[in-house]
């Protein structure tokens, strides 16, 4: 981790990170995307096969999946910032597919310091978590994602915390009924992040962290 690091500077510096096994299997690590002043930041899991191949966070199926959600809830992507708790690809060879699995709590800690290091940097007014890795690494491992969805809750890092389905959530539905009710939830919750948006002024956020300090571990 590069002291007093920019993105750009982490950006480099995670591509030689050996916190974990992770980086022996994958193809590269996936950092961070998007405007270092970003009201926004959206937290995935990990990379996928393609994002790994890539090296860009949510440019596979899920992030079609996402860009559509974000697009109907009048959020443009460019406007904000997309990474994920976990930089390396975490999979398992069948033949010649990689299939994902999800990262063990070493590997989620072990890559907590790229996600704070980011999120100091950028002091979002508003955090997503996508899926119960990126939230339970945001606000510990006693968080239900299916009994705490879609409501604004206080982390370390925003006010405005929120945590929602995973785009990929979407396409493991089992029929054409389910992916529809996940992805229902999906736009319902970042409609929700739209909305406060409109009625917070920029900056309210770095005003509240100049007094709030946040402290706690993620993993308590």
């Amino acid at each position: 981790m590069p002291a007093n690091g920019n993105l750009e500077r982490m950006r480099e510096a995670v591509q030689h990170c050996e916190g974990c096994d992770l980086y022996q299997f994958a193809t590269q690590a996936v950092f961070g995307e998007g405007p270092a002043d970003a009201r926004i930041v959206l937290i995935g899991e990990q990379p996928g096969d393609q994002e790994d191949r890539a090296g860009r966070p949510f440019v596979g199926p899920a992030g079609e999946v996402l860009d559509r959600a974000l697009r109907e809830a009048g959020i443009p992507r460019a406007e904000v910032y997309v990474t994920n708790a976990v930089k390396h690809f975490a999979f398992e060879e069948r033949g010649k597919r990689r299939i994902h699995r999800t990262p063990r709590l070493s590997e989620v800690t072990a890559c907590r310091p790229w996600m704070e290091a980011e999120l100091a940097e950028i002091s979002p007014e508003f955090v997503v978590c996508l899926g119960a890795t990126a939230a339970k690494a945001v606000f510990g491992a006693a968080f239900r994602l299916t009994e705490q969805r879609g409501r604004f809750l206080q982390s370390r890092f925003s006010e405005k915390t929120l945590a929602t389905y995973h785009p990929s959530a979407v396409l493991r539905g089992e029929t054409a009924e389910a992916k529809d009710e996940l992805y229902q939830m999906l736009l319902e919750d970042l409609r929700s992040v739209a909305k406060e948006s409109e009625k917070e002024p920029r900056g309210a956020r770095k005003a509240w962290r100049a007094g709030a300090g946040g402290t706690g571990s993620l993993f308590s």
